[in-house]
């Protein structure tokens, strides 16, 4: 009985190999419009659709392989539906391989027009995608060229493909139009006015990239999951892992928090951030790497035991020979690793090096679970700009203090709430963090100073949210701290304001928190 496969293709990676192997098979190939002459281009014997239905493709292409000869011969079972099959003139098809009309690029063109988005939404490629997949049993549907593979071997075998593979085919196949429609809903959401900008329905459509040995706990099962479309390598998520063994959910949640601190601090010096269970331990930047390294370290070197390295520019054998030296650490993540850096860190095989661009990933949303729902929030707002703050003090901060203020505030946005930072010279000092009261965050960042054998003489304190009573900051001018930024907002501001003039401390508001739970 005569094979034959239904091929409509956008994407046309692997096809030729493909249909030569389908021809070289006796496999008929039934195709349309562009695809047929792409494959006819390359001198194989293709069966037009519309020869086969005795209909023409109508409405500029519109309308092509919607017709019941060719879904009829997809969702034909057999020898159930042979009689009507053979009283129509309907042959069976046994391949579908198709995948759709580039939506994604289209949309993502500069300009692209409502209308040119509408005429890149697939109807007929779809439809033959469901029918081929729900009749798995005895169609195979293919629509990831990389899947092509299964097929060929197959056919230059002589064996028939398995039902674990129908079922795998057809899982993948469904995946493939439902995150088509999710793009096209999406869009359609996008356009609608609203005064909220968050949507009336999030979809999403994750795959596993890779299963983990665990999750936070060794008896929780986790694994990374990225957007099915996501093609972005240059994400912390995507990026290679150049050396080390396999990250786990801790470290990849880790990772993200160094790394999202460090591309807030800005390039306009080296920067160092080392990270312990998703809060900065010490966070510095200088004129080399090596010297903000010394400096980020020397904030906490307790925790910095074990914990996560993310610098903004290449590690070099100099600083990497000083790390494995100083310190035991989980992950190195920068922008680039010098060949003679991963030599030198390949002798610690558990140290994991991972390469991510130095650039902004914040994604659109942000999402926690609770029982029976998701709680959905817009991605942090980016920090103030200088003049965008307000001095509230008749103390002014110097020229030096507005430098570390910046800095300490910056820090204080991955601090978890409650947050207290001290620093000077754009090193951190003290960070207390996570703490049911701000006046305990305050003391334990003084302790972590102390510690740490570093002064608070003269240093900044940055909190990420206002302070409710006076006792922070009398606390604070106590251990030597001459000048704060918080966000102001509290009822008792007036008051605080003037218990801050009292001890002549230099005060500014940025007048937006910065909470994170």
């Amino acid at each position: 009985m005569t094979k034959r496969a239904l091929i409509s293709v956008s994407d046309k990676t692997g096809l030729i190999e493909l249909a030569k192997v389908l021809v070289d098979n006796d496999v008929e190939i039934l195709s349309t419009g562009g695809t047929a002459a792409y494959l006819r281009a390359q001198h194989l014997p293709i069966r037009d659709v519309s020869d086969y239905t005795q209909f023409p493709e109508i409405m500029q292409g519109r309308v092509k392989t919607l017709h019941p000869k060719i879904h009829g011969g997809i969702l034909a079972r057999l020898p159930e539906d042979r009689a009507i099959m053979q009283q129509l003139g309907i042959e069976a098809i046994d391949y579908v391989i198709v995948n759709l009309y580039p939506f994604k690029e289209t949309i993502a063109k500069e300009g692209c027009t409502p209308e040119e988005a509408i005429e890149n939404i697939d109807i007929g490629g779809p439809t033959l995608i469901r029918a081929a997949a729900k009749n798995k049993e005895r169609v195979a549907v293919f629509v990831d060229p990389k899947d092509y593979v299964l097929l060929i071997h197959a056919l230059n075998d002589k064996t028939p493909l398995s039902i674990d593979d129908h079922w795998q085919l057809a899982s993948t196949a469904f995946a493939h139009t439902a995150e088509y429609d999710r793009l096209i809903a999406d869009y359609f959401l996008q356009r609608k006015q609203t005064d909220s900008i968050l949507p009336a329905k999030l979809h999403f459509s994750l795959e596993q990239k890779k299963g983990l040995r665990y999750g936070e706990n060794s008896h929780q099962q986790a694994g990374l999951y990225v957007a099915a479309d996501n093609t972005d390598h240059d994400t912390l998520a995507m990026s290679p892992l150049l050396q080390g063994k396999a990250l786990s959910y801790n470290n990849l949640a880790d990772s993200d928090a160094a790394w999202a601190c460090l591309v807030a601090l800005g390039t306009d010096k080296k920067a160092c951030v080392i990270v312990k269970h998703a809060n900065p331990c010490g966070v510095a930047k200088a004129e080399t790497l090596v010297e903000a390294y010394q400096k980020a370290y020397a904030a906490d070197p307790t925790s910095a035991f074990g914990g996560i390295i993310a610098m903004n520019d290449t590690v070099d054998a100099q600083l990497a020979q000083t790390i494995i030296e100083q310190q035991f650490v989980e992950v190195i993540v920068a922008p680039h690793f010098e060949e003679s850096a991963l030599n030198i860190l390949q002798k610690k095989p558990n140290v994991r090096c991972l390469q991510v661009a130095l650039r902004e990933q914040r994604p659109t949303y942000e999402l926690k679970a609770i029982f029976g729902g998701y709680l959905v929030q817009t991605v942090d707002k980016p920090l103030l700009l200088h003049d965008e703050m307000k001095v509230v003090t008749t103390v002014l901060p110097t020229k030096e203090q507005w430098q570390d203020l910046n800095f300490a505030w910056c820090v204080a946005k991955y601090v978890k709430s409650n947050a207290i930072v001290y620093a000077a010279h754009e090193q951190t000092l003290g960070i207390g963090a996570g703490q049911m009261s701000r006046i305990d965050s305050a003391r334990i960042a003084a302790i972590k100073a102390k510690d740490a054998q570093l002064s608070l003489q003269g240093a900044v304190m940055a909190s990420d949210a206002f302070f409710p009573f006076s006792d922070s900051l009398e606390s604070a001018h106590a251990a030597g701290i001459t000048a704060i930024i918080q966000p102001g907002g509290a009822m008792r501001d007036e008051e605080i304001i003037a218990r801050a003039n009292e001890l002549k401390l230099a005060m500014v508001f940025t007048g937006m928190r910065h909470f994170k739970h």
